[in-house]
């Protein structure tokens, strides 16, 4: 069955249809949503058949994943990651923003997203539909690139992302245009150097 194209506006979002997203969510569906910086497939990071259906969509096995959680805000960020004092610091200074910090993770990261590396990246965009959706959820959700090689470049156009995952998403949100370029990353797991790993839409000093 091919995806359902759901229309919300980014500074109005109607309730009724975040609510229907956040059933698909509950539901063990995959989604497609606008970030503050590029268009991102996600599920429910407590639904253990979503984030394996994920990882076979990526092309991954679970233990090898490399996907970041999207939080509501930094009280959230506790409960899954092991955040110095620094490193709080800093995140509130950036976030929310177009940023992925990389941290060291707790226990209470859902089993399949726990690796050997034992880390963790947190977003929280600058975005109201994911921190709608999050709110309503009431947990983190995935966040992924809906980008498939190292040659093309992030799509963006919602015609050229439904095309290409009418069959892989269950819900793709029209959030209208986000951009091109993902977040910077950067590493927090050593409290006293923190590193950029990537160069994004975020200037980090």
């Amino acid at each position: 069955m091919a995806a359902e194209l759901i229309e919300i506006v980014p500074g109005n979002p109607d309730m009724r249809k975040i609510k229907q997203v956040v059933e698909c969510l509950m539901d063990g569906g995959i989604i497609i949503y606008p970030t503050d910086t590029v268009y991102s497939m996600g599920c429910n990071s407590y639904h253990n058949k979503a984030v394996e259906k994920l990882c076979k969509i990526k092309g991954i096995k679970p233990n090898q994943n490399k996907f970041s959680i999207v939080c509501h805000d930094l009280s959230d960020i506790a409960t899954y990651a092991k955040v110095s004092n620094e490193a709080f610091r800093t995140m509130k200074q950036y976030l929310p923003g177009p940023y992925t910090f990389i941290l060291p993770s707790t226990n209470e990261l859902p089993k399949l997203l726990q690796t050997s590396r034992k880390t963790i990246g947190i977003r929280v965009p600058d975005h109201m539909i994911p921190q709608t959706l999050i709110k309503e959820l009431g947990r983190p959700i995935i966040t992924t690139s809906v980008k498939y090689d190292d040659i093309r470049e992030y799509p963006n156009e919602i015609e050229v992302i439904y095309e290409e995952n009418m069959y892989l998403a269950d819900i793709i949100i029209d959030g209208g245009w986000c951009g091109i370029v993902p977040s910077t990353i950067v590493d927090c797991t050593d409290p006293d150097h923190f590193e950029v790993i990537r160069e994004g839409l975020g200037e980090f000093q």
